[in-house]
């Protein structure tokens, strides 16, 4: 609908029941933080804006979307050769989405033994940043494209135009920091200081 913000809505969950619209995808693959980061990329969301017809992302419409295949993770980073570019995303993911006790498996299933993040809105917003400037990257979009593709986000930009200005120029400012560092060979460095996948956390669970 011309009102809804964002098409692609993914989100990793504990075992819980839902409803039928809400397609399921279950993996024992190490790279599902890679998975999960690219269905929340805005770059894959302009496809499947391009390709939705109703209001439902029916298992028909999830099937054709152009999601990065699995070897393309098995490389060092692109823009810092000092890490794989599965562990630079699965850092950025699990600090994102292991903000309670309930993800405590999903953590586990991908080498994080400590407590859950705290939600840290600040940080968030550059994680998120850092993911979506990556993906744009890794689909090969030049920067005119990228800043063509936030602008017809028309529902972000309308219903939260202070927001929307703020995460297009905070995508654009880090996609141009990666692009500096692929052409220079010098490492990207966040901003983010404790770096990503290491922001603060919860007190560990008392025990009995």
């Amino acid at each position: 609908r011309s009102s809804d913000v964002r098409t692609l809505i993914a989100g990793v969950i504990p075992h819980a029941g839902v409803g039928h619209t809400y397609p399921l995808a279950q993996s024992t693959s190490p790279l599902v933080p890679a998975l999960y980061a690219n269905l929340c990329a805005f770059v894959l969301d302009y496809v499947a804006r391009q390709k939705m017809a109703g209001t439902h992302l029916t298992y028909g419409y999830f099937t054709q979307l152009p999601v990065l295949p699995p070897g393309s993770y098995d490389k060092d980073c692109p823009w810092d050769s000092n890490q794989r570019l599965d562990n630079w995303i699965t850092s950025r993911v699990l600090e994102l989405s292991y903000t309670t006790y309930d993800m405590t498996a999903f953590a586990a299933d991908h080498g994080d033994k400590g407590p859950p993040f705290r939600w840290n809105e600040q940080r968030r917003f550059q994680l998120r940043a850092e993911l979506d400037a990556a993906y744009f990257h890794l689909y090969g979009l030049p920067r005119d494209d990228v800043n063509y593709v936030m602008d017809t986000f028309r529902a972000f930009r309308h219903n939260g135009p202070d927001r929307f200005t703020r995460t297009k120029n905070a995508i654009l400012e880090t996609y141009d920091a990666m692009a500096d560092a692929l052409h220079t060979g010098e490492p990207y460095r966040t901003v983010l200081n404790p770096p990503p996948g290491h922001g603060p956390r919860h007190p560990p669970h008392a025990t009995r």
